[in-house]
């Protein structure tokens, strides 16, 4: 079968190779026809070695498609069945999904570091247990969640990863609340779910900070009350609280510096949301005393800060009714053997989300 391999950290484009096959099915166990995935910048990071995944491995964790075949043991799925990949499955054992913080159970990071793809060369990785720039892949099956008739593959695929992290944000690990003043830093797909969020949430005043002139002018469709560079957020921050600062601001990007630039325009007492995955030699700094006198709230969110499931079920119910707009975070589509493409537009920052369809 066809996918897209990275063959050593560091290098910049894929190649989609036909002679790959997808390893592990077995007891448990659900093998998948990808229809659609997404490009997230985690699929990049990865590329350039800021998050951890040992090569060679196929990129990709937001992706949708149909089930071929079922292992033993696997019940509530049957071949067929239109399911959403989730890279992050809940074991239901764990002290953290005991706790109902499902987001930070383990288990499915633990498939990361077992191949499941080979070649006539040897092994290769799914990057965080999945690898969905491919035509077909095996996961457990609680990666493989059911999806209703009248959900796009395209659309399930983003629901997968960038949509439920960015709502969840908002919704979840913020729980903005209505009337305040918002700020998100960074603005592709993830920053414009966290957008949407805050929008849902009734935020007075959300301000999209993003340095490429077409993001910044999409966020405004999808709810921002205005955009700015990011040498203007200064200015923005002196217009709208009097200088104090932002109730809420979401750091989208996973960079040291721009986390520090969102906890300095962040007012006292308010809240830091840090949504972006950055790299772990990347440090931010802050003194005690800043630290203790501005008593201002930083949050780390993990995959939307909620349980997965019921993020899913959630976001799917607000598009269904018109609530947000999931279609039009599409910018870009290309097909497997464009994935170079894709990889262009998201360093360039011209694509929202780019779908590869399979």
């Amino acid at each position: 079968m066809r996918a897209a391999v990275l063959h050593e950290i560091g290098q910049d484009k894929l190649e989609v190779l036909d002679d790959v096959e997808a390893l592990g099915f077995g007891p448990g166990k659900v093998r998948i026809r990808v229809r659609a995935t997404g490009l997230c910048h985690s699929d990049v990071s990865a590329m350039n070695g800021v998050l951890p995944q040992p090569a060679p491995f196929i990129p990709g964790h937001e992706g949708a498609g149909e089930v071929l075949d079922v292992g033993d043991g696997v019940s509530g799925l049957a071949p067929g069945d239109r399911v959403l990949l989730s890279w992050l499955p809940a074991c239901g054992t764990c002290p953290a999904c005991k706790r109902g913080q499902t987001q930070l159970c383990l288990a499915g990071f633990m498939n990361a570091g077992t191949p499941n793809f080979k070649r006539p060369g040897g092994d290769v990785f799914g990057f965080a247990g999945t690898g969905t720039f491919t035509e077909e892949v095996v996961v457990d099956a609680g990666c493989a969640v059911p999806i209703p008739d009248d959900v796009p593959f395209d659309i399930a695929a983003l629901i997968g990863c960038g949509v439920t992290t960015g709502l969840g944000a908002a919704i979840n690990t913020a729980d903005v609340r209505a009337g305040s003043s918002v700020a998100v830093i960074g603005c592709g797909g993830v920053g414009i779910s966290a957008i949407q969020g805050a929008r849902l949430k009734g935020a007075a005043q959300i301000v999209a900070v993003d340095p490429v002139a077409s993001r910044r002018e999409a966020a405004l469709g999808f709810g921002a009350t205005e955009a700015v560079p990011p040498d203007g957020l200064a200015d923005a921050k002196q217009r709208i609280t009097a200088g104090e600062g932002f109730d809420y601001v979401f750091e989208v990007v996973g960079k040291s510096a721009t986390a520090r630039t969102a906890y300095e325009t962040t007012r006292r007492g308010g809240t830091l949301c840090v949504v972006g995955a950055g790299a772990m030699d990347d440090h931010l700094q802050l003194n005690m005393f800043e630290l203790f006198f501005d008593e201002k709230r930083i949050l780390p969110s993990m995959y939307g800060g909620g349980d997965v499931l019921q993020s899913y079920e959630r976001a799917i119910a607000l598009w269904r009714a018109g609530r947000i707009d999931l279609e039009n975070l599409i910018t870009h589509r290309v097909r497997l053997t464009e994935i170079n493409e894709a990889l262009d537009q998201m360093r360039t920052g011209t694509a929202l989300r780019t779908c590869i369809e399979i």
